[in-house]
């Protein structure tokens, strides 16, 4: 994935939580620990949502890009987050797999809802 490929995806993910009636509170959110690609909101979830834009000729699957490793980063990330913006909405954390074609055209997304527990919480 390229940089172009990957803000693609980012675009395209959060048009698609919008279309799900969810409200953009932020791209690209970084702390020490590291960054959650989009934070959105609706009346019920604020999602953490990591996006993974893969070529269609990729090895791994979006989905599969996103290690213990990198969750316990989202989480501890999510945490500042929620520290410097409360809320009483529930947290949730969501992988958006993103699969291009050659050209950078969508070929299929995939949302996965509660794609892990919320780790980097305890």
């Amino acid at each position: 994935m390229n940089n172009a490929s990957g803000k693609i995806g980012e675009d395209y993910a959060a048009n698609h939580l919008k279309d799900k009636g969810y409200r953009i509170a932020a791209r690209n959110y970084h702390s020490r620990y590291g960054e959650i690609d989009i934070i959105a909101e609706n009346k019920e979830f604020i999602v953490f949502a990591e996006v993974k834009t893969r070529d269609k000729n990729y090895e791994v699957s979006p989905l599969e890009a996103v290690s213990p490793g990198k969750q316990k980063k989202i989480g501890k990330t999510a945490l500042l987050y929620l520290q410097s913006n409360p809320t009483d909405l529930q947290p949730r954390f969501d992988v958006i797999g993103i699969t291009t074609d050659t050209d950078c055209k969508i070929l299929s997304i995939e949302h996965i809802e509660n794609a892990f527990p919320v780790s980097g919480f305890y």
